[in-house]
């Protein structure tokens, strides 16, 4: 990743954020990170086909304040006054990063504070590689962890009692749209198998 200030030029092929005031260029993703973006972003446009919310895939800036314009991997939004085609200005209703090694930090911390503050009602951190879902809520104006789904390897599977089996969590639902079911075998379909 590489970070600069607003003076440095960028060439205009490479996609920004602006963080914080600061002009950080984005790393292109892995193929693990773009399969698990576009199962998301698949389960949100199935889902909301027909219905007044749009998700939108990576590649969307969304203006948050004045020196934060990120592009989440996936959005939803809701308030059809917030699109324009420039972008999504103001609060998404949710909100979705897929870690990279590159952007992992910002998406846990400085990003996430900033989706917080700026009334992002869901918020979803999910990591590739360890087939981990964070899964926070709005409540009172914080961010609070509803869960952490995991989806287990074969390999894992293997080590465990039918009653650890049993009681594992294969799906949850949507924080803003509670109809609507998260199958963990739907999201990482395509990387649970992928090499370490």
């Amino acid at each position: 990743m590489m970070e600069t200030n607003l003076a440095y030029e960028i060439d205009p092929e490479v996609k920004t954020e602006l963080i914080g005031g600061r002009v950080v260029a984005m790393a292109s993703p892995k193929i693990r990170h773009t399969r698990v973006v576009n199962s998301i972003y698949g389960l949100f446009r199935d889902y909301l086909r027909g219905k007044p919310c749009e998700p939108f895939e990576d590649n969307v800036d969304v203006h948050l304040t004045r020196t934060d314009r990120y592009i989440p991997d996936v959005t939803v939004v809701c308030d059809p006054d917030k699109i324009t085609d420039d972008g999504i200005f103001g609060a998404p209703d949710l909100v979705v990063e897929v870690l990279s090694p590159s952007t992992g930090k910002n998406d846990k911390s400085v990003k996430k504070d900033v989706y917080e503050r700026c009334g992002v009602r869901e918020y979803w951190i999910v990591d590739p590689v360890s087939l981990t879902i964070d899964q926070y809520v709005l409540e009172d104006g914080k961010f609070v962890l509803r869960d952490m789904y995991t989806k287990y390897r074969a390999s894992m599977m293997t080590r465990m009692t039918d009653e650890d089996k049993a009681r594992l969590v294969t799906e949850f639902p949507c924080g803003i749209f509670p109809d609507l079911m998260v199958r963990l075998d739907d999201v990482f379909e395509r990387v649970v198998d992928l090499p370490l």
